[in-house]
């Protein structure tokens, strides 16, 4: 039988007596556990656990929060190789995805326990207006409350991580829902939390839909911000909903590579291989349209189509995997169809598309046009679309044509356009000489348009979490 599992709520570990969720390996379709489903009685539970836990957080120094999150990077690390399994069952992540996504993990709670130590206010120069010479002024940071966080299932315990982490070290409280598909990584976090000193109430854990659980947390007036990762239109409805809460957004991208007739190819070509592929597809920031110099064009597509036709698909337990099965037959059929539909209207497959078991080989198209959903919309599968362009400035000019707007890659050797791009791109980050899907866990991260509101990054996801109280003294 499937390991039944608890949630952790006011510190306390229950629930394994009530109907479940089943967690399913998309790769093969067995049900790896079981965990409890909320109800709203639960919820609500959680979030006056997350009132108590927010008083004995907001008190505790930023010593003992740094060694909080300090002691559980390093209890990740100490766990990496059983994290990377319960990533690669239950996400359908290839298992060195897995491991390094395990890995970033402690990295970002390393992070995290360093900005604690080091978050701090700022004077502010009252005697540069004449009415207030003669008064000193200064800001400091206050955690702003209890954060109900919503977690999206491509990153099961990193997206976690850049929530719950950075809402210790400003010294709030957490109810978090991790996605249904993807929650033994969130129960294995706040495992480790709890071995690492974490006061109780300070981390809470409900599994469930988001009409249940989602909306509550979204609705209720005790909590004091929302944190989502997710699509555009769930976003949409949480800003609606959310009333005075503070709400951070991270949502959807056809993330855009633009290769230059004097860029690299070559590396470009390894990179957008991983970038385009990687997690079958299903990372927010995954290369989806990809623009190179006519001059190049050719080059780039035979050297992309031989590179990707190297990796191998299948089992993501199986250490030589590079590409695993998409999250569930539902997504699987939906890329199918995408695929179709461009193919039917004109695109060329150079490459995959091919359906085995629950994996979709990775698939390249050219010929497409900019109205084809795989084209415009967030594809979220392993399907990229390669197009060629005549001019720099047409090339900026189609990357920019998107309702998103989250990262961006520019290949070139010219300094001048590197900064051209910076200018003319309205997205969140615009990355030089690699591609979009480039992160590293203490830079800002978040998107502009419809890829979202606010900023992660650890500190920068704690300014978000903070309030600014200004102090005037009048000497």
């Amino acid at each position: 039988m499937a390991k039944r599992y608890k949630v952790l709520v006011g510190g306390e570990w229950t629930g394994d007596d009530r109907p479940g969720i089943e967690v399913v390996n998309p790769y093969d379709g067995s049900v790896i556990g079981v965990v409890p489903e909320a109800t709203n009685e639960d919820v609500d539970r959680a979030i006056h656990a997350a009132q108590a836990g927010f008083a004995e957080m907001a008190a505790l120094p930023a010593h003992r929060r740094s060694d909080i999150l300090e002691r559980t990077s390093e209890l990740i690390t100490r766990d990496r190789e059983e994290i990377a399994e319960i990533i690669a069952r239950e996400a359908g992540k290839s298992w060195k995805f897995a491991l390094a996504e395990a890995d970033r993990s402690a990295e970002t709670f390393r992070f995290a326990s360093l900005e604690a130590r080091n978050a701090h206010g700022e004077l502010v120069p009252m005697d540069a207006s004449p009415v207030s010479a003669g008064r000193f002024g200064v800001y400091i940071r206050t955690p702003i409350g209890g954060i109900g966080a919503i977690a999206p299932l491509n990153f099961p315990l990193n997206l976690v991580a850049h929530k719950v982490a950075p809402a210790i070290a400003a010294g709030n409280a957490l109810v978090l829902k991790p996605a249904t598909k993807t929650p033994l990584s969130s129960i294995k976090l706040a495992e480790l939390m709890v071995e690492a000193g974490l006061p109780a109430g300070a981390l809470n854990l409900v599994i469930g839909s988001g009409r249940t659980v989602g909306n509550r947390l979204v609705e209720d007036d005790r909590l004091a911000m929302v944190t989502f990762t997710g699509s555009p239109p769930v976003g949409v409805q949480i800003k609606e909903r959310s009333g005075l809460k503070r709400v951070t957004l991270e949502l959807g991208s056809n993330s855009p590579t633009i290769i230059e007739d004097d860029g690299d190819v070559d590396a470009a070509v390894a990179r957008c291989v991983v970038g385009s592929f990687a997690n079958s597809g299903q990372v927010c920031i995954s290369v989806q349209r990809i623009f190179v110099h006519q001059r190049r064009y050719r080059e780039f597509v035979d050297k992309f189509v031989a590179a990707t036709q190297k990796l191998k698909v299948g089992d993501p337990m199986d250490r030589d995997c590079d590409i695993g099965p998409m999250i569930s037959r539902d997504e699987l059929q939906r890329a199918v169809e995408w695929l179709e539909e461009a193919t039917s209207l004109g695109a060329r497959l150079e490459t995959g598309g091919t359906v085995v078991g629950n994996c979709l080989t990775p698939a390249i198209l050219s010929g497409v046009t900019p109205d084809m959903k795989v084209v415009c919309s967030e594809v979220f599968a392993p399907i990229v679309s390669v197009i060629p362009y005549e001019t720099f400035d047409q090339a900026l000019d189609m990357a920019d044509d998107s309702i998103y707007g989250l990262q961006a890659g520019v290949y070139t050797r010219d300094i001048n356009k590197a900064f051209q791009a910076i200018r003319r791109l309205d997205v969140g980050g615009v990355i030089i000489n690699d591609v979009p899907t480039f992160r590293v866990d203490h830079m800002p991260y978040g998107g502009n348009k419809q890829s979202g509101l606010g900023r992660e990054g650890i500190r920068y996801a704690m300014e978000e979490m903070t309030n600014i109280k200004f102090v005037c003294l009048n000497l």
